[in-house]
Formats: structure tokens, sequence, C-alpha cells
């Protein structure tokens, strides 16, 4: 996923089109206080409108926030869509 240089889209299982972006936070836990996660952007068609977003919890947790950025950004992007698929098909559309 990171090696694009502007987020990844695509159409997700719902027809519509979605882009991602890698975000970290914190986490609250002391032995992994990084958190790293996908967080989806559901557009329009037609004039480009934001009409809802999608996240997983944290994917991926660690002592560094540069390093679960790196391993978070090491996922294939068939993954990454697999897990939109996942995300809409679970909560039945966007948020």
């Amino acid at each position: 996923m990171a090696v694009h240089a502007r987020p990844p889209a695509f159409a997700g299982a719902d027809g519509a089109s979605w882009s991602v972006d890698l975000l970290t936070d914190t986490t609250g836990d002391a032995a992994a206080p990084w958190g790293a996660y996908l967080f989806f952007v559901r557009w329009s068609a037609g004039e480009p409108e934001v009409t809802g977003h999608l996240e997983t919890g944290f994917l991926v947790t660690g002592a560094g926030e540069a390093a679960v950025r790196r391993q978070l950004g090491a996922m294939p992007l068939a993954t990454v869509k697999a897990t939109l698929d996942g995300l809409i098909r679970t909560a039945g559309g966007p948020a």
C-alpha cells in the first residue's frame, strides 16, 4: 500500500468509489502505545463529494508510530480491498 504516491482508490462491494488512507493513533496500552488502521472514504457519483466512511480497528500495534505505519503500509492492495469489502458487508454500507 505504501508504494503509491497518493491514497489508493477502489470500487467497493457496494459499487461505490472508495479511497483509503493509513492512519495512526495512540492505543492507551503501555505495552504497545501506537496503532495503525485503515480509514476508507466513500465518494458520490458525479461531482466528488464524501458520502460516508468506514474504518478498521487497529490492525497493527507496537512501540513506535513509524514502525506501525511501516508495518501496515506493507499490506498488499488486494488485502486492503478485501478488508474494505468485508467492512461494507458487515456494516451494510458507509458510516
